[in-house]
């Protein structure tokens, strides 16, 4: 299969979980995670009709932002140490996993200097493992309200990458867990729009749960290069 074939076929299956979710397909956008495929793929998937591309490498988003001829929006979806802060913000529309106060400011900072207020989404560990980024779902009040209060920065909503599982089912608890954490922690001067949460073998669930964000890069890209 073509990545356009690949993204027609994901396509429809995100619209299909939308409408048996009862929900407006255009509520859910399908960022295509190009990790490690060449910049060529991203302009193929746009030119089929991708609008939002992801990276989780820094370096690897500077250069490729350099090589897409393609007009996408970018999205920055890995951890990102703060000394590489600098080259994500500002060029992004948003960046999926600020796991710290401290990331946030260098953010905030690196933002204003290119004239934007950097967009965010908070990332929370709820299932505990202690190789993921992100807060515990406790310390989630404290971290947003601090994150609030960062200049430089807008505060977006949530994400979360739960633990691998075979069934899809299995990681419903957690996509629901962040979604009322979610519902928790909006107010109407930040309701918390966003919630990033789901990839290529669970965005159905993810979406049913309230995913407006779905992280997809295998179903479209195909199988991922040697990290």
């Amino acid at each position: 299969m073509t990545i356009a074939d690949r993204w027609r076929a994901v396509r429809t299956a995100v619209d299909a979980a939308c409408v048996a979710a009862g929900r407006d397909p255009a509520s859910v956008t399908i960022v295509a995670v190009s990790k490690l495929h060449p910049a060529s793929a991203v302009d193929q998937a746009a030119a089929a009709g991708v609008t939002d591309a992801g990276e989780s490498y820094a370096q690897e988003l500077v250069a490729k932002q350099l090589e897409v001829r393609a007009a996408v929006r970018w999205h920055f979806i890995g951890r990102l140490q703060r000394n590489k802060a600098r080259l994500v913000a500002g060029k992004v529309a948003l960046v999926h996993a600020v796991d710290s106060l401290e990331l946030a400011v260098e953010l905030g900072k690196r933002g204003l200097a290119a004239g934007t207020a950097q967009s965010i989404l908070a990332a929370v560990n709820v299932g505990g493992e202690t190789q993921k980024t992100g807060v515990e779902p406790a310390a989630a009040p404290a971290f947003i309200a601090a994150l609030r209060a960062v200049v430089g920065v807008r505060l977006d909503g949530l994400m979360t990458m739960p633990p691998p599982v075979d069934d899809p089912e299995l990681a419903r608890p957690a996509f629901r867990a962040l979604r009322l954490l979610r519902d928790q922690l909006a107010t109407p001067a930040s309701p918390l729009p966003h919630l990033s949460m789901g990839m290529s073998d669970d965005f159905a669930v993810a979406i049913a749960e309230g995913a407006t964000l779905v992280r997809i890069g295998t179903a479209i890209f195909g199988p991922r290069p040697a990290d």
